[in-house]
């Protein structure tokens, strides 16, 4: 399954694990989540390393991804390894058990989603299959933030609720780079809970005044992580998705328009890119809003 997996460094202690974004790459021909809500987007999983030490943001698609990050790990040197969980989405969660030794963090949220939704995510009726089995539960848990340290790196986690209401972000304040989850995507974000944009709105203001020099998301362009990240704008980015998708429940003729034309700005700025997939995603996030019956 691994054999499309790269591995590219946006900075020196970082590493980036990034499968997807291949034409006409599957690993089965059926639905699931693995191919049609990950691979297609293109996915990264990272690591923070400083000496022999190892922070492991996400554990990505699988037990076997999760192999690959750790023998890479340990064949330059790294023994001790603390992962953390951006949020409790299969994508990011489905390699734990290659961990199940380390100690594995969450915040509140993540840890109580995951416990909720185990059996389900066990027998692979959770968002369908593959199944995650054994789901590996966080063994240390937070609320609001907390400071790890990591070699002689510091790195803060951060709470928030962009995308989803449990996500959790990585501040390496030395080097100026937000490690973003799926908070932020290239080319826009993938809405689960609209009910919550304004809350979104208020959290990706409180990360813009991190001032970041440079953004990792979880979902983007290899290119562009492979030469560092994004600008700090891709936050803006997203905060302009998420308007005009409030907008279109009151705006009829929003609904219908392509998704280039929708964020026409950002693109020309150079913020985000065009990725074709996305215009699904976009028709998904204009169903789900209509769905919920914002006011």
């Amino acid at each position: 399954m691994t054999k499309h997996l790269r591995v590219l460094r946006p900075a020196p202690n970082i590493y980036a694990f990034y499968d997807g974004r291949i034409a006409g790459y599957r690993h089965a021909a059926s639905a699931n989540w693995v191919d049609d809500g990950a691979l297609s987007l293109g996915i990264a999983s990272y690591a923070i390393v400083d000496g022999d030490e190892a922070l492991i943001y996400d554990t990505h698609i699988s037990v076997e991804y999760g192999a690959f990050i750790r023998k890479a790990l340990v064949d330059i040197g790294v023994k001790k390894f603390t992962v953390v969980l951006s949020h409790w989405h299969l994508d990011h969660v489905a390699g734990t058990a290659a961990f199940a030794d380390c100690p594995i963090i969450s915040n509140r949220r993540t840890a109580d989603h995951l416990n909720k939704y185990r059996k389900a995510i066990e027998n692979g009726t959770h968002h369908g299959p593959p199944a995650v089995s054994p789901l590996i539960l966080p063994t240390q848990i937070f609320e609001g933030s907390m400071h790890l340290q990591v070699g002689g790196l510091h790195i803060d986690l951060i709470e928030a609720n962009i995308h989803s209401d449990d996500a959790t972000v990585l501040w390496l304040g030395s080097e100026r780079i937000l490690f973003a989850g799926d908070t932020m995507e290239d080319t826009v974000t993938y809405v689960g809970e609209p009910e919550h944009f304004d809350i979104h709105l208020k959290d990706l203001d409180r990360l813009w005044t991190l001032n970041p020099e440079r953004i990792l998301p979880n979902h983007g362009d290899p290119e562009i992580i492979a030469l560092g990240g994004y600008e700090k704008t891709l936050i803006r980015a997203s905060q302009q998705y998420i308007r005009m998708l409030k907008r279109c429940v009151h705006a009829p003729e929003l609904r219908d328009k392509p998704l280039r034309d929708i964020i026409s700005g950002p693109l020309e700025a150079g913020w985000v890119n065009l990725f074709e997939p996305y215009e699904a995603v976009h028709r998904q996030n204009i169903d789900v809003v209509l769905a919920a019956k914002l006011n």
